[in-house]
């Protein structure tokens, strides 16, 4: 069961990460400049993180299997009708389906994880799962920029919404809720307006706010980087062709296949979890830093690569997220979390692309400016994680230990 989910989560790494294969030739067709491709792409993942909120209450309510069923389909639609879209604005609506659509996907993988998996695999499970979810990187790498530059990125679309339908009816077949499950959720069941506020409950803890403030961070940088500018820097700053960047995301998504699992069985447990996750984000940060004053191609290329895997240690702020709550909280803190995620995802892909496109009215390197942005949003976010309040669950956690 847990494979079948993370089918769709795969399709869900593809789509979010897709912009930075299809950028060139969208700016050609549609006569994009730097902020719309940005808009483009951040409109993934708004969508996707706003519709978090209803996804995990859903799951709740209804279970993983219904939620995923009824949301999948949008991302098929919206595949379709990008692929076939005559404007910005009619890819911008399929944009906005995909994010829906996709939006259950990890949440439910982690949930699952969460409930039939011990405490002490938690971490170690879930960089397993972002392992596997991260196959649908590597699609979008060479084979995506193969089939771009030889068919179009319509073709691109065509295919994913195909391999989203395959992956619904994989689910459709092999996923059910565990009997045990079933049973218990007549007697649980509640209603939307409860269920929203268990969820804003959340938001009265002191430590909530330093975990989504990095959550809207870590992984928008990755992303930011992956799923939007890696082509363009790589194309247009170092002279590489479609296929050649392509290759580059390729051995960056196959490091990103092995990172979290790494990160996850290196994890030093609740006490000195937090002092990882800060320290691993000021290193990621460093990185971007050092890339966006750095004119050597392969030397940019190391650096690039560094990132990737480094950006494994975010499998260990799920872990954080589980360790900071008490059990009937977790479910909906790893929704909240997720939902900041990918609501930085949105805010850090449209403002690079706001900065990009500042950059070049002033006559300054884009790139330079895109990465220094990046550097700069997780300095700030990891400086918030450090000052503000933790779990006081964490410090039970140290002085058992």
């Amino acid at each position: 069961m847990l494979l079948s989910l993370l089918s769709a989560f795969a399709l869900s790494q593809a789509f979010r990460s897709i912009a930075s294969v299809m950028a060139t030739g969208l700016e050609q067709d549609f006569s994009l400049n730097a902020q719309s491709l940005g808009a483009f792409a951040g409109l993934f993942g708004l969508s996707f993180g706003v519709a978090q909120l209803l996804m995990g209450i859903g799951m709740d309510l209804y279970g993983l299997r219904r939620t995923v069923l009824y949301a999948f389909p949008l991302a098929i639609g919206g595949a379709i009708l990008s692929a076939a879209a005559p404007s910005y604005g009619w890819l911008m609506l399929g944009q906005l389906l995909i994010g829906v659509g996709c939006s259950p996907a990890f949440l439910a993988c982690t949930v699952f994880i969460s409930r039939h998996f011990p405490l002490d695999r938690f971490a170690f499970i879930s960089g397993i799962g972002m392992g596997v979810g991260g196959l649908g990187l590597l699609f979008t790498g060479t084979p995506m920029a193969w089939m771009v530059q030889h068919w179009g990125w319509r073709s691109g679309f065509a295919l994913m919404a195909v391999m989203a339908l395959l992956s619904w009816l994989l689910i459709l077949w092999r996923v059910h809720e565990p009997a045990s499950e079933q049973a218990q959720q007549p007697a649980r069941r509640e209603s939307w307006s409860q269920a929203i506020g268990r969820m804003l409950e959340l938001f009265t803890l002191p430590h909530t706010f330093g975990i989504i403030i990095l959550a809207m961070a870590c992984y928008a940088s990755f992303l930011a980087l992956r799923g939007l500018w890696l082509g363009p820097l790589l194309i247009h700053r170092h002279g590489f062709s479609l296929v050649e960047s392509g290759n580059v995301a390729l051995v960056m998504s196959l490091i990103s296949l092995f990172s979290p699992a790494l990160f996850g069985r290196m994890d030093p447990g609740p006490a000195r979890r937090r002092r990882w996750i800060m320290n691993y984000s000021l290193l990621v940060g460093g990185l971007f830093l050092a890339t966006a004053f750095l004119s050597h191609a392969w030397a940019t290329v190391v650096l690039l690569l560094a990132i990737g895997l480094f950006s494994g240690y975010g499998v260990l702020q799920y872990a954080d997220v589980r360790s900071s709550y008490s059990p009937e909280l977790t479910g909906r803190a790893l929704s909240l979390f997720t939902m900041a995620m990918f609501l930085g995802v949105a805010m850090v892909q449209w403002f690079t692309g706001w900065v990009a496109a500042w950059a070049q009215t002033w006559g300054i390197d884009p790139y330079r400016a895109v990465l220094v942005a990046i550097a700069a949003t997780l300095f700030a976010a990891s400086m918030a994680f450090r000052l503000l309040p933790a779990s006081p669950l964490l410090h039970q956690a140290s002085n058992n230990s």
